[in-house]
């Protein structure tokens, strides 16, 4: 044959041999001069060329959105393009996303959708996530890939939108739940998909229940304790790959967290899991200076505090212990540590509520003492003092989980000239993005309530104040995370304020010196937790010691609380499971 054709027979590294017969046909129509039919011929062997071609490395995506991620601020890194790549080109669109948290998981996602919407594979998608986080999808997969996508609102949207971001929960209501199960989806998408380790879970059984073609599981935290939560999820993706959970215990597990062979382990959940950690190969974020700030309370707080403890004491002991029948006297308690004005308004709805007139008696003569430090709050002049301090370009973050606290806060800082904004769970989406607009042009302080900051991401900003500080880590961490997380470039500054000598101390100790929180990741603390094998929650652990015990009991059962986190926290360190598997 012409050397002309040469090319024809080769595809990149693949060699194409065109069969006999092409070639007596190409040969006939060179001789007799019809070259209508040899054109036939070279576009059938340029598509068996095609599909026989290795994939290029290059995905379709750098070309596409490289103004737009230009416009948006956004550079993609290596690791989070390998991502996209595995997971379309290996492991054929079905994965466990399960990067540490703050590598950019949602990006990683966004990409490799736009890859997949590029290539014409995927038409119909659904994200489902947090209600607290179908916004920031929304607005993520618009700005940074332009894919037209819709919040689900009603149950019309879910056929008549090809790209919909809705909340879990509200997806497997019904007459969602019967709506979705009926469409077919080219992908689907789980946000924290660790709600779905549990396969005898409403969450579980729904989303096995939809119909999809490809499939990412996001989690930071694909495993705690049990591999079989490693079994359930990788079901999700593939149903019947592993066998059953007997088969796949048998195989691969000594008991629930220790595998009887870790390299056939590891090759195998290396079809199914991409799990990137911070350090030379993907990012480092900037460390974490975290600075205690003491408060001494002045005697009249003092006085109102210890009162109000007392009484929430003996207000738990009448309930018999039963933390369900003490749920306001949590907050009462919690409130103390907060400001005046939080815990007053607690104590007036007590007192309404209240018949009893030797009760009664009680709660307005702690409203009597209350009313004495209305004005009064150390913690906000150690605030002011700090901010007062302060470059005057550097922004604040503060956090309190009270509304009443909240303006209290702002009252003050408005009192003393500083520019302050309030944010909290009650904003509309639209609303929220305007105040984070006007917070990084605009004011020094931004005040928010716990709900308020969820989904939110900060990065502009560096200094965060825990103005009181929560029982739950997780949402300790959720705070942090709002601005230490990709795209952070500076040191990020934790201010954790806290009365002296009250619960508010000895959580700090807690967090920072046994459970050293504010300087691991998410899933070394939460698998910390799960060691304890506690009967309750870390927070119920902490109310039922706080309201059952006088101070000197109080301050030895949390000593001993925090013995029991530090074993867990050895024993967690050396039972890594995921990464011992993965690395």
């Amino acid at each position: 044959m012409d050397e002309r054709f040469a090319p024809a027979r080769r595809a990149g590294a693949v060699e194409v041999w065109v069969s006999q017969t092409a070639v007596e046909h190409v040969a006939e129509a060179i001789a007799r001069g019809r070259w209508a039919p040899l054109a036939d011929h070279l576009l059938a062997v340029e598509a068996a060329s095609l599909s026989l071609r290795r994939p290029a490395r290059r995905l379709l995506i750098e070309d596409a959105c490289r103004h737009l991620w230009r416009r948006a601020g956004l550079v993609p890194l290596s690791y989070q393009l390998e991502t996209c790549r595995r997971v379309i080109e290996e492991l054929h669109g079905r994965a466990v996303l399960a990067d540490e948290v703050g590598l950019g998981k949602t990006i990683e996602a966004g990409m490799i959708l736009k890859e997949y919407m590029l290539r014409g594979l995927v038409r119909r998608a659904l994200v489902l996530a947090p209600a607290t986080l179908t916004w920031q999808w929304q607005a993520e997969l618009r700005e940074k890939f332009d894919i037209p996508v819709v919040l689900q609102r009603t149950e019309h949207d879910w056929e008549r939108c090809a790209v919909l971001v809705a909340s879990l929960d509200a997806a497997k209501r019904a007459p969602h739940c019967d709506i979705i199960q009926r469409l077919d989806y080219d992908l689907l998408i789980v946000d924290e998909a660790h709600r779905l380790k549990n396969a005898r879970t409403a969450n579980w059984r729904f989303v096995s229940g939809i119909r999809r073609k490809y499939c990412l599981l996001l989690t930071a935290t694909p495993v705690h304790n049990d591999l079989r939560e490693l079994y359930n999820l990788i079901t999700l993706l593939w149903p019947g790959v592993l066998g059953t959970f007997h088969q796949f215990q048998n195989r691969y597990l000594l008991d629930k967290r220790t595998p009887r062979n870790p390299r056939a382990l590891r090759e195998t959940l290396q079809a199914f899991i991409i799990r990137n950690r911070r350090g030379p190969n993907t990012i480092e974020l900037p460390a974490r200076r975290v600075f205690a700030v003491p408060v001494e309370l002045t005697p009249a707080e003092r006085r109102f505090y210890e009162a109000v403890t007392v009484f929430v004491r003996e207000q738990y002991a009448q309930v018999h212990g039963r933390l369900a029948s003490a749920l306001r006297l949590i907050t009462l308690q919690r409130e103390l540590c907060s400001s005046a004005p939080a815990a007053m308004s607690t104590l007036q709805a007590l007192y309404r509520q209240t018949a009893d007139p030797q009760a009664r008696a009680r709660i307005a003569e702690l409203l009597q003492l209350g009313n004495a430090v209305l004005d009064v709050n150390s913690k906000c002049d150690e605030l002011l003092r700090l901010l007062a301090d302060s470059d005057p370009d550097e922004k604040f973050l503060v956090f309190t989980e009270y509304r009443m606290t909240q303006r209290y806060l702002r009252w003050r800082l408005e009192q003393a000239g500083v520019p302050a904004l309030g944010f909290d769970g009650s904003l509309p989406t639209s609303r929220k993005e305007w105040m984070r607009h006007l917070f990084r042009y605009g004011a020094k302080v931004l005040v928010s309530t716990e709900s308020g900051g969820e989904g939110l991401n900060f990065q502009f900003c560096r200094s965060v104040v825990n103005f009181d500080l929560p029982w739950n880590p997780m949402r300790m961490e959720q705070r942090i995370g709002r601005l230490h997380r990709l795209g952070q470039g500076r040191e990020v500054h934790i201010y954790n304020m806290a009365t002296k000598g009250t619960i508010e101390e000895y959580i700090v100790w807690l967090l920072h010196e046994k459970l050293n929180m504010f300087h691991a990741v998410v899933g070394d603390w939460e698998a910390v937790l799960s060691r304890l094998k506690m009967k309750r929650s870390f927070e119920q652990a902490i109310a039922e010691i706080v309201l059952a015990a006088d101070a000197a009991e109080a301050v030895r059962r949390l000593d001993e609380l925090g013995e029991k986190l530090a074993a867990a926290r050895a024993e967690a360190k050396a039972a890594d499971v995921l990464e011992r598997i993965l690395s």
